[in-house]
């Protein structure tokens, strides 16, 4: 079948007649039925019983309406997406981002870039990094925000802003003179919070921690970085988490110290390979990079 035998097909399943269809579809009633006669030649059958004017579906036509409902649905979205272009409708943003982000930048980061696009439409989601790379590839997204380097071949990783790791603890747990010098592991007192075991950046300060001799136990191991912030403001024990969440706390709650030695960490703006982002989206990723910047430098 050709796309324009199921254009008509669906039509007709959907009203019942040629000359219905033929109004749904803004052509005259002979284009119709010669579609229709096509379609059934090629098919090599018939697909509907005539009686009295009036079509009546085979049950072929009724599993043919099934199979192709995705892909003329899939048309009408091609369609109406030529007419916003055509008439320069309004545009959509469509961005995906690690939990973290998505609570740490992206609000103040939207808010600047909505004052310059103010009709702009944009569509926010939050998956793992894992999950963002299938959601690039499909087509799904039109940039992603992480602080991982998925490294792979059809994605294209920026780096937009850096940090490090750091310490987040009660408030009151250092001293004063104590705050913004170095802790390394043997500094790990307490009750520690963990991170998930796939977790890099976990990984990554286990490692080190090891490397100084010390082996950490965490009773509480947690999924994302906000959970372990939203622990520790509760009085639930000391955790090593990305700049940016040790960045956005509330400072009454939370005291934070810089880990030792430094583990650095990016935030990648993540985007297809073979899909150059547009003048909007292009802008919201600049204004996620300040905010982000602007967040580290503040928290140093």
């Amino acid at each position: 079948m050709r796309l324009r035998h199921i254009e008509v097909f669906h039509a007709i399943m959907q009203v019942g007649t040629i000359s219905g269809a033929a109004q749904v579809l803004h052509i005259s009633q002979p284009a119709v039925t010669k579609v229709l006669q096509h379609c059934e030649l090629q098919l090599g059958m018939p697909l509907f019983e005539r009686v009295r004017g009036k079509l009546y579906p085979k049950p072929e036509a009724h599993r043919l309406f099934a199979e192709t409902e995705k892909l003329h649905r899939d048309l009408q979205g091609i369609r109406r997406l030529a007419a916003s272009l055509k008439g320069r409708a309004v545009e959509t943003v469509r961005l995906v981002s690690t939990p973290t982000i998505a609570i740490s930048v992206l609000p103040q980061a939207m808010s600047a870039w909505r004052a310059e696009f103010p009709d702009t439409r944009c569509e926010l989601g939050t998956h793992h990094t894992s999950e963002i790379v299938n959601t690039l590839r499909l087509g799904e997204a039109d940039m992603a925000l992480s602080l991982q380097d998925p490294r792979h071949p059809g994605i294209i990783a920026e780096p937009i802003a850096q940090g490090v790791m750091t310490v987040i603890a009660p408030a009151g747990t250092w001293r004063a003179e104590e705050l913004g010098q170095p802790l390394t592991a043997e500094g790990l007192t307490g009750e520690l919070i963990g991170h998930a075991d796939n977790d890099p950046l976990g990984e990554m300060v286990v490692a080190a921690c090891e490397a100084q001799g010390i082996q950490p136990f965490f009773r509480t191991t947690v999924q994302t970085y906000q959970i372990a912030r939203s622990l520790v403001e509760a009085g639930g024990g000391i955790a090593v988490v990305d700049p940016l969440t040790a960045a956005s706390c509330d400072p009454v709650k939370i005291q934070r110290r810089p880990w030792a030695p430094a583990i650095p960490v990016q935030l990648f703006l993540l985007t297809n390979g073979h899909a150059p982002l547009s003048h909007c989206a292009r802008q919201l990723a600049g204004s996620i990079a300040s905010v982000a910047r602007t967040c580290l430098a503040q928290g140093t």
